[in-house]
């Protein structure tokens, strides 16, 4: 089985999935598909063959494109339990983004033809994989909603805020500052001073807070739902 990652990364193999379905990983293949990537690790690039779904156990991870004339964005940051590179299952042949590990994280890797005979067989599986591709196509008209309309000091605290997992079930997260300012630019489609600007003005309002790890405060919503 080729490595999950190009560079720095290790298999881990006794750990067991975010999510507890024991039989996922005996119908998926052997326990090698557990596996452990460090911060860097390019998980497939952008033109990649399209033969398998990611489904994070651990960490964080970044997904950006490059256009043809070399211009970058960075078109999502996902989290624990959350899926990448689904697109497989609807026919798409080749990756159409770069997934890198923005974090050390521990990555299930499911192949496309297993994932289809799982979603035929194991009921819970489909069910959550369902749910999640719904949120996940909710999330996307939201962004282009913001894109369209907001300004970027709005986009930029909703950003925050879905880092750091407000609006999901458990306690907001903090967000680790390697999440670098240059990462938030490509997100809110702006530029790093803009973007350093909004932070410090964020800061001496209380919205966020930063000693070591940057925290998001609830006060931040105000920014969103300002008219």
């Amino acid at each position: 089985m080729r490595p999950l990652c190009r560079r720095r990364c290790s298999m881990s193999p006794k750990q067991a999935p975010a999510f507890d379905v024991k039989s996922l990983l005996a119908s998926a293949g052997d326990r090698r598909a557990v596996q452990y990537c460090r911060k860097g690790g390019v998980l497939f690039s952008q033109g990649d063959p399209a033969d398998a779904i990611f489904y994070v156990r651990k960490g964080r991870v970044k997904l950006n494109v490059v256009s043809k004339n070399g211009k970058q964005a960075v078109v999502g940051i996902l989290g624990p339990r959350e899926f990448f590179g689904e697109g497989c299952l609807a026919g798409q042949l080749r990756r159409m983004y770069t997934a890198a590990a923005l974090t050390d994280c521990s990555i299930l890797r499911l192949e496309k033809a297993n994932v289809l005979r799982l979603l035929q067989e194991q009921p819970a599986f489909a069910e959550t994989f369902l749910g999640y591709v719904l949120s996940r196509n909710i999330r996307i008209e939201q962004d282009l909603v913001d894109q369209l309309f907001n300004s970027s000091e709005k986009r930029l605290a909703r950003v925050l805020l879905l880092l750091a997992n407000f609006g999901k079930e458990g306690r907001p997260e903090p967000l680790v500052a390697k999440i670098s300012q240059e990462t938030l630019a490509a997100m809110v489609g702006t530029t790093r001073s803009r973007v350093s600007f909004f932070m410090n003005r964020f800061r001496k309002l209380g919205f966020i807070e930063y000693n070591g790890e940057l925290t998001i405060n609830s006060s931040l919503l105000t920014i969103v739902l300002r008219d």
